[in-house]
């Protein structure tokens, strides 16, 4: 078993490297104008997913607040909010287009994940303080 472990470390390390390298390559085969697209995109990237992560926990007494009435309806009503302003931000930050259909399709992988998010991070929250 050490013996595969072994192998299979060098295999996902040199698939690794190979990685890093093709991806240093492109970089600098890349013009000027498309990096900074690229930086630009994933600056706005980084910031939508910060406003993910911390938007639930900035609003964490609408969450206590939604678990007083006892009501699925109350805590989707705070979830579907929440999802919204997110997915407004996400848009706006990409000047209302995401592009084309490989920048949609993880766009709605994102915005979904965002929602499962939402779920459980207002059901804990609902939990702890409602």
């Amino acid at each position: 078993m050490d013996f595969l472990k072994g192998i299979a470390g060098k295999v996902v390390g040199g698939l690794v490297g190979l990685i890093v390298v093709a991806a240093a390559l492109s970089w600098w085969q890349m013009d000027e104008r498309d990096r900074t697209a690229l930086i630009d995109s994933a600056g706005n990237i980084a910031v939508w997913i910060g406003l993910v992560l911390v938007l639930p926990w900035a609003t964490f007494f609408l969450s206590a607040w939604a678990s007083k009435f006892d009501s699925n309806a109350a805590g989707a009503a705070l979830v579907l909010l929440l999802t919204s302003v997110e997915v407004a931000v996400l848009l706006w930050l990409f000047k209302w287009d995401l592009g084309g259909a490989t920048a949609w399709t993880f766009g709605v992988l994102g915005m979904l994940t965002a929602v499962v998010y939402n779920v459980f991070t207002c059901d804990w929250l609902a939990e702890r303080f409602g």
